[in-house]
């Protein structure tokens, strides 16, 4: 006999196979089942265009075997065809050998009479088997028998036959759904997800209920939200995954007319009806009110969309279920979606896994890929996109190419990843975006009170814009220290934007020679609000000493060297200085900095003190660290703004500056300055000395 498990492993072409005997119930109530079956997406082989004749045909044996369940309905003429006996011998033979679930329906006739053929069923079969041999009817008296032997529903057992039908199709949906879909089989830590998402669903509840999954970009919302389509499906009279809604969306039509238009292709899919028309926007309220519907709507990016196709509870029937999956939290809000379900990065762990199992099909990493495998998910930030775009690059590769591939990561993620990630970069307003690219190259790990204040002459609306990102999972703040934080591939989003840019229109400067032409040759302009200055692959630079005079708006200054990792090391284990990190930029004593800096992050500055034309005044922030100076500034200088002062390691300095004007400092780390003279210095003020 057939095991389940063999059963479930066959691909199934139709749901259902109905044997039954054409005058006694095709127009009644077999015309009411396949109804109900139809609502629920049950799909149900017809045989309305095969012609009938003295032996079964090959095409309708083939449909018996092609069905995952075959429904007997028994009535009282049954057994007056022999093409019905000769279905039912089909029937149990697959049942046999391949583990067809067989389901029985007693219409008007009694099961005991089928089992002994007596009665009305019995004098029709004896006629029947007139014209066969005693083989034959022995076959199929044994049939009987053994199908009448099979629980079903009796049609004289109830008093309402719409109740009855309704009880056949919820008893066909949990056969089917005893069917395990593998499409989804080896997907890390769905399991998990999928029980946390069915809990919000509450799908006991006869109300109408709206979840929505959340998350950044290629954490996996997509791919969830189709398992559990795939899971739930078969509890719901109508489903539809709505997918694409940013490509869908309609061009060129006021908002009523994107609205219908919408509509009416999402009316078009969920009832299987190619090129639906509709008058108004009440069509989805009208068609699917008194519907039990599945509905889930990926990548919603816009209320408008929301509006369009589900806007109130009302507009579906009792036990529906509404799953929408997007990045954009304010969208919920406004929309008043309260049940949702976020999806975090995956731990270490099963960021190994979801790369092992795209790269080897295997849980974790074959013997000496183990460091390749820990590089990689660092390099990834665990997004389970990014994994599995590497892990199938690598997939049948060798060490010597794993290690080749590693090295070559950043363009298999920009070829893989980029047109995912910067959807939700390109998305935002002006006023959002350029604080997405600010936060990219300068504050990303910084507090967000302090990228407040560096703001704070108007010019973009920094406690708005961090709502939005947030809203929109490009950053999140932690609770603890309001530290932003914003992932590792998404900061890599917004250089390539930047990259992209017009050079005459760039307000940040990224490119290591564009910015040496800059400061050796005094080409900067005005609409350059930012540098960030690599300078790992420079030899030799001579800044000139007007190189920041036609860069006015300048406010935020970065120069750092983000390789020699040996030299970092031996600096941290104090075995060396860092005088070599940064002496190949040559500043003139005499340079003149941009007046309105707020931030100024220069690693290892080479000279003895900054510029004597150097005004603090406006400074938030100024770190220094590893710097050569022996001091910053003679005097007192104008500090109100500044709140973070970071010297350490500044294994020269001999002094500390006057930082009695300094009235909202808040962080002051002067660890490891060996030679600083410890003497009075006003720091009263300092509330974090």
């Amino acid at each position: 006999m057939a095991s389940s498990s063999s059963s479930s492993l066959r691909s199934w072409r139709f749901n259902v196979f109905t044997s039954f005997h054409g005058p006694d119930v095709r127009k009644t109530f077999l015309s009411h089942l396949r109804e109900q079956f139809n609502r629920n997406g049950i799909s149900m082989f017809d045989d309305e265009r095969i012609e009938r004749g003295q032996t079964i045909g090959p095409e309708l044996m083939e449909s018996i075997g092609e069905s995952r369940i075959a429904i007997v309905l028994l009535s009282k003429n049954y057994a007056s065809s022999s093409w019905c006996l000769d279905e039912l011998l089909e029937i149990l033979k697959c049942k046999e050998d391949m583990g067809q679930v067989v389901m029985t329906i007693f219409y008007g006739v009694d099961p005991s009479a089928v089992r002994k053929q007596t009665g009305d069923f019995g004098k029709f079969f004896n006629e029947t088997c007139a014209s066969y041999g005693e083989g034959e009817r022995r076959r199929w008296s044994k049939a009987l028998n053994d199908v009448g032997n099979i629980a079903g529903e009796h049609f004289l057992n109830w008093v309402n036959e719409a109740k009855m039908i309704a009880k056949i199709a919820k008893d066909v949906l949990q056969k089917l759904n005893a069917t395990p879909c593998r499409d989804f089989e080896g997907i890390v830590g769905l399991d998990a997800h999928l029980k946390e998402i069915e809990s919000l669903l509450d799908l006991d509840y006869d109300g109408v209920k709206m979840v929505a999954i959340t998350g950044p970009a290629g954490i996996g919302k997509t791919t969830i939200a189709r398992a559990l389509h795939s899971l739930l499906s078969r509890r719901f009279q109508l489903t539809c995954f709505v997918d694409n809604l940013r490509e869908i969306c309609p061009s060129g039509l006021d908002e009523y007319g994107w609205k219908k238009r919408l509509q009416e292709n999402f009316l078009s899919k969920v009832l299987n009806h190619k090129d639906m028309r509709i008058c108004h926007l009440g069509a989805v309220k009208e068609n699917l009110c008194d519907q039990k519907v599945l509905i889930i709507l990926d990548d919603v990016n816009s209320l408008k969309q929301l509006e369009a196709l589900a806007n109130e509870s009302a507009w579906f029937g009792p036990g529906s279920r509404i799953v929408v999956t997007t990045e954009n939290l304010e969208i919920l809000q406004q929309h008043g979606i309260g049940s949702t379900y976020h999806v975090g990065f995956p731990f270490d762990e099963e960021a190994i896994e979801i790369l092992c199992r795209c790269a080897f099909r295997l849980r974790s990493p074959l013997y000496g890929f183990e460091v390749l495998c820990t590089r990689i998910i660092r390099l990834c930030g665990n997004l389970p996109l990014a994994l599995c775009v590497v892990g199938k690059s690598l997939r049948g590769k060798k060490k010597d190419e794993w290690e080749d591939v590693v090295n070559r990561l950043e363009t298999i993620l920009d070829q893989g990843i980029e047109d995912v990630l910067k959807v939700g970069y390109e998305s935002l307003e002006e006023n959002e975006q350029t604080l997405f690219l600010h936060i990219a190259v300068f504050f990303n790990n910084e507090d967000s009170d302090l990228v407040k204040a560096m703001f704070s002459d108007g010019t973009i609306d920094v406690k708005r814009g961090l709502q939005i990102l947030v809203y929109r999972s490009l950053i999140e703040i932690s609770t603890y220290g309001n530290i932003i934080e914003m992932h590792k591939l998404l900061r890599r989003v917004g250089r390539q934007a930047i990259h992209k840019q017009e050079p005459w229109k760039r307000q940040i400067l990224l490119d290591a020679h564009e910015i040496c032409d800059v400061l050796e040759n005094e080409t900067g302009t005005r609409a350059v609000s930012g540098i960030s200055f690599d300078i790992s692959g420079i030899n030799d630079l001579i800044v000139d000493e007007r190189a920041f005079k036609r860069m006015y708006n300048l406010q935020f200054l970065k120069v750092y060297k983000s390789r020699d990792d040996k030299l970092k090391f031996d600096i941290l284990a104090g075995e060396k200085s860092r005088d070599d990190m940064n002496d190949v930029i040559h500043i003139p004593e005499e340079m003149k900095f941009p007046r309105r800096l707020r931030f100024l992050h220069w690693n290892a500055y080479p000279n003895k003190c900054l510029p004597p034309s150097f005004h603090p005044e406006y400074l938030v922030e100024l770190d220094m660290k590893h710097g050569k100076f022996e001091h910053l500034w003679k005097g007192t200088q104008r500090l109100a703004n500044l709140k973070k002062l970071d010297l350490s390691f500044s294994c020269q300095l001999k002094e500390l500056p006057d930082l009695s004007r300094a009235t909202n400092l808040k962080i002051l780390d002067m660890s490891y300055c060996k030679s600083l003279y410890l003497q009075a210095t006003r720091v009263e003020n300092a509330s974090e000395p």
